[in-house]
């Protein structure tokens, strides 16, 4: 079970290059060497299939005025010929740069895989990638890969082996019913500190055991329980009753769980700081002093029990829970686990229900796919260098640079001369901005992965190995000062995040193509795209969780009271915003989960247009297309927002996700910006328009 932790807020120029050739020998004097032809590049990037997107003219939907919605006048016409594949929920700009990435992932594993002599990481990638992609090798070896696992649940005879057998899976990094991990402490960010939170559910969301809406899903979960219990030996009356035992006990853990909602919003609820002694006896049945014995490491001074009402439960729970519902639990959760690198049956009942049911994806990914996301997942940074080699370039983070540093004085700009806030805030927030680091593209110190044993002998034997080596990795950091050169996000990764915990905003190189950025584009592409990323990472330091930190990364208040009522007066107009908007079958967007993401994007974009300005200030640009720039500006901001949903997926992150379906961020920025009425020449009514008592403006 993944630690759920505080994370990052969130939301490429390509070269190739040649490798290295060896030292020759010199030639003799009277003879002249004749040159070696290059060799040729690891990827090709003009054979990859995936396109990108950019703003063109002809996608414009000239039927649909841009005052009335933004989002249908630019992304209309492709949303319409581009329907979401079998094999994805979702697909829009994003997914694509996503899928481009794959290809070019796919042919540096591929030459990986096929060296003889390789090591370090490219042997690691090669074994993982070699040993997944053997189809039949993973079906012969069916349930054999887990089955110790499985012999070991089945011994357990009462709640304290139990117990035990918790604390020594975790120690292999075989997380079940609760997350553990390191993290910086919340009052000290230079330090790591160990946390603890809740876990142990099968579906997306506390909601989803209770609320009558998520009925027939729960009744397809306890048949998918049931199935994967079946695949794992038990006969058709064994499994229903060991399956509704299940979604009994993960009832019960959801009932003392938080919502998405409660843990988005109140970042406060991931500290809980205590002595071991103080939850050893909150959890007498699980006492963490034993736990952290188990780990290998020595019992802190203090960590942060997080959401305490959760692990007081799980305590109880291995009082009174039959030991035979633990073992059915314990057996579905290994099981469903590994699935998707298990046999076809099992993976393909784990797709039944995660992918097919709960989020409208009609046919499972091919297995090159599946098995780059697990090396992604298990060892993204080694892939990374490969990565950047050949698709990151020197030009792109230079631009980059300049970009980030045209938007952080326009933000320093828009604080100065905010009306509504105090001089001593203000100049805390000045603060803040000061201390703000940039990381573009991949990180300056690479992790190192010496320690790893792979082979070319099991697919799940590689992958354990990897969750164990990077489990210790983790551990290693418990009550260790905090690395400012790590990164939480690959450089292959198609997205950008703050870190409120180190005040850093994150862009792997990835994310460094159409339509968020293009060294050949006009200015108005870039900052309407990249740029306004760019300012929505920083603005994420001052939304109503990344607010709550101060310049040095930890959790204080800098605010005035009075200006923070002013500011929760503003966000609190936002939420009201976002809860109006009507997305699916009747469902609203959760305007207070997605308050973060909307500050952001207002913010950002705001800074990005004064950002653009100043960039034009000293120029004279021609109308493109018949396009101002300040139109091409948003419109690019639309299609940034290019994104079809299945229906399912649409349902699953209107309770869970923290960012507003694609379409209304499209149009809720702009929505309250009167450069953007005055760009398209809308008018008071129109509906692009907010009415003034209603216009939200923060920062």
């Amino acid at each position: 079970m993944t630690f759920r932790n505080l994370k990052p807020l969130t939301l490429a120029l390509a070269v190739t290059v040649a490798l290295a050739a060896c030292q020759k020998a010199e030639a003799p004097a009277d003879t002249v060497a004749a040159p070696e032809p290059a060799p040729a590049p690891l990827v090709d990037l003009a054979t990859l299939k995936t396109p990108l997107i950019s703003l063109q003219a002809g996608d414009l939907d000239t039927n649909v005025s841009a005052c009335t919605d933004l989002n249908q006048f630019v992304n209309a016409k492709w949303l319409a010929a581009n329907p979401v594949p079998a094999d994805r929920t979702t697909w829009g700009s994003f997914e694509l740069l996503a899928e481009r990435s794959l290809e070019i992932q796919q042919k540096l594993v591929e030459n990986l895989a096929a060296r003889t002599d390789a090591s370090g990481t490219a042997k690691l990638i090669g074994d993982v990638w070699a040993t997944g992609m053997d189809e039949a090798a993973i079906n012969a070896a069916g349930l054999a890969p887990i089955q110790p696992i499985l012999d070991s649940i089945a011994a357990l005879d009462s709640g304290e082996a139990v117990a035990e057998w918790l604390r020594t899976s975790y120690a292999k990094g075989q997380g079940y019913v609760f997350g553990f991990g390191p993290s910086p402490d919340f009052k000290n960010s230079a330090l790591n500190i160990a946390y603890a939170g809740q876990g142990g559910l099968g579906l997306p969301d506390k909601g989803y055991y209770f609320d009558e809406q998520h009925a027939a899903i729960r009744e397809a979960y306890v048949a998918h329980v049931a199935n994967i219990l079946k695949l794992a030996g038990a006969d058709e009356a064994t499994a229903a009753e060991q399956a509704k035992a299940v979604m009994e006990f993960e009832t019960r853990l959801a009932k003392v769980s938080m919502s998405s909602e409660e843990l988005s919003r109140d970042v406060s609820k991931y500290y809980n700081p205590v002595t071991v002694a103080d939850a050893d006896a909150l959890a007498p049945n699980f006492p963490w002093s034993k736990f952290f014995e188990a780990q290998g490491i020595a019992a802190p001074e203090m960590f942060s029990l997080a959401q305490p009402d959760f692990h007081k439960e799980v305590s109880a729970m291995l009082a009174d829970v039959p030991v035979a519902t633990w073992q059915a639990y314990l057996r579905y959760q290994s099981v469903d686990n590994a699935a998707p690198f298990l046999a076809d049956a099992f993976a393909q009942e784990n797709f039944n229900f995660y992918g097919k049911t709960l989020r409208g994806q009609q046919e499972m990914q091919p297995r090159w796919k599946r098995v780059l996301n697990t090396i992604n997942g298990q060892m993204g940074e080694a892939l990374g260098q490969e990565y950047v080699q050949v698709a990151f370039s020197p030009e792109a983070k230079a631009r980059m640079q300049q970009l980030v540093g045209n938007l952080s004085e326009a933000l320093k700009a828009r604080i100065e001369n905010l009306e509504w806030m105090g001089e001593d805030t203000k100049a805390k927030a000045l603060e803040k901005w000061a201390a703000f680091t940039p990381k573009i593209g991949y990180p300056d110190k690479w992790r190192d992965w010496s320690g790893l044993q792979t082979s070319r002998d099991s697919y799940v034997a590689n992958l354990m190995a990897a969750n164990a080596f990077n489990y210790q990795f983790n551990l290693a950091k418990i009550g260790q000062p905090v690395d400012k050169t790590e990164w939480q996000m690959s450089p292959q990764t198609v997205n950008a995040y703050y870190n409120p915990l180190a005040n850093e905003i994150v862009f792997p190189a990835a994310i460094l193509q159409p339509p968020f950025f293009d060294a050949n584009a006009d200015d108005a592409l870039n900052y309407g795209g990249i740029g306004a990323v760019i300012g929505h990472e920083m603005i994420h330091g001052y939304d109503d969780q990344g607010s709550r930190f101060g310049a040095s990364g930890n959790f204080e208040n800098w605010w005035s009271d009075k200006d923070k009522a002013g500011f929760e007066e503003r966000t609190g107009k936002l939420v009201a915003q976002f809860d109006g908007y009507e997305s699916i079958d009747g469902l609203h967007v959760n305007g207070k989960l997605t308050l973060g993401e909307n500050i952001a994007d207002l913010g950002g974009l705001a800074v990005a247009y004064d950002a653009l300005q100043r960039e034009l200030s000293t120029k004279k640009v021609a109308e493109i297309d018949g396009y101002t720039q300040d139109q091409r500006f948003f419109m690019n901001w639309a299609t940034v927002w290019r994104r079809n949903f299945k229906d399912e997926e649409l349902k699953v992150r209107l309770q869970t996700d923290p960012h507003a379906p694609a379409a209304f961020r499209a149009i809720g920025a702009p929505s309250n910006l009167p450069v953007f009425a005055a760009a398209f020449g809308c008018k008071e009514g129109d509906a692009m328009v907010r009415p003034a008592d209603t216009q939200v403006a923060i920062w």
